[in-house]
């Protein structure tokens, strides 16, 4: 198969990456397929062996493929798995203490909360939109579209104070009397906060992989609430696979599924693993995330981005919510993304964090 690398087609390694991972999806390399070899690739699409050896790993780490000692690279994604992952193949990771690996630029923001009331002077006193200032909104659009590929309208969305208070909103707008899927085990307070809205619960086992198949399949829930980076408190990473599979079983039964991405932007990949709502955009996904990890636990400002379709619902049952975000932080917030120190930040402490996975 030969890959074309296009010289202003962004970096090589992200480009061959791309080709590779279509092939899968697509089944022109099937599940246990052998990948051709490093040289090989790299020979065709005249780019060097250590490119390709950038985009191997990146199919690894996001389970597409693996990586065989002296054998190469073959394929484990499946398009449909049916079958279940044993109860005792969970793993179990430890947690990394992101506060020991570096300290957060405080400096920086501290500047940018001087410009913030120099700029916007007494426009801090007027009361916020209720779902969340304009600013804010147009910023997280444009850094949700260079950092995970979600090409979402600002209008789709909503900020509020935290993802507990973003978790009770939106069993609201899909209604109380659903039933909500969640990971067993999973971080309690999500459960609590659902029942405490009136809705029921139903909680299914996780496996090494995400979700048992099994237990998705038998489950009667229209909601599923997933954690598919790094879920706690085992700490599993959903495959691929897994992805696609929750989002089959959204379509399948018209349902739901709240994507928790909490702190997802410090993963050791190279690349930013897929969201599902990347996977099914403007469909059946709410993507929900928020800065308590990735700026501070204080820092209390979450947002979800919600489907088009559902954006009239929203206005119509909560549109009469004011916005639970401090206007000064929603400012401070949008000139700290605008400005290229958000990511700047994250990409430094994903670098920190693959040091300490490698020492």
């Amino acid at each position: 198969m030969l890959y074309k690398i296009k010289k202003n087609g962004g970096k090589a390694y992200l480009q061959l990456y791309n080709f590779l991972r279509e092939d899968i999806i697509k089944g022109v390399y099937p599940f246990g397929a052998k990948l051709p070899s490093k040289r090989l690739i790299a020979a065709e699409a005249e780019i060097s062996v250590i490119t390709v050896q950038h985009a191997y790993e990146i199919l690894c780490d996001e389970g597409y493929v693996e990586s065989r000692e002296r054998s190469g690279y073959f394929v484990v994604y499946k398009d449909k798995d049916f079958f279940s992952v044993s109860k005792e193949s969970s793993l179990q990771l430890p947690k990394l203490d992101l506060a020991s690996l570096g300290d957060f630029p405080f400096s920086i923001l501290a500047k940018t909360m001087r410009r913030v009331l120099s700029t916007y002077g007494e426009r801090i006193l007027i009361k916020s939109p209720s779902a969340g200032c304009t600013e804010l909104r147009e910023a997280l659009a444009s850094y949700l579209l260079r950092s995970r590929g979600m090409a979402v309208a600002a209008e789709q969305i909503i900020i509020g104070s935290g993802a507990e208070y973003l978790y009770s909103i939106i069993i609201q707008l899909l209604g109380r009397n659903k039933l909500v899927a969640l990971e067993k085990p999973s971080y309690e307070a999500i459960r609590k906060v659902y029942e405490a809205n009136g809705a029921q619960v139903e909680m299914l086992t996780m496996g090494s992989e995400g979700i048992e198949t099994e237990s998705l399949q038998q489950s009667k829930a229209q909601v599923l609430h997933v954690t598919p980076y790094n879920s706690y408190p085992t700490g599993i990473t959903a495959t691929a696979s897994k992805r696609r599979e929750y989002v089959q079983w959204a379509l399948e039964r018209r349902g739901y599924i709240i994507e928790d991405d909490y702190a997802s932007e410090f993963t050791v990949s190279m690349k930013m693993e897929d969201t599902l709502y990347s996977l099914n955009p403007n469909e059946r996904v709410i993507y929900v995330n928020t800065f308590s990890k990735t700026m501070a636990p204080s820092f209390r400002v979450g947002y979800m981005v919600l489907p088009k379709d559902l954006l009239a619902l929203f206005q119509e049952r909560l549109g009469f919510y004011s916005c639970t975000v401090p206007v000064y932080e929603q400012y401070v917030l949008a000139d700290f993304i605008k400005a290229g120190d958000f990511e700047r930040h994250i990409n430094r402490m994903r670098r920190r964090l693959r040091r300490h996975r490698e020492e």
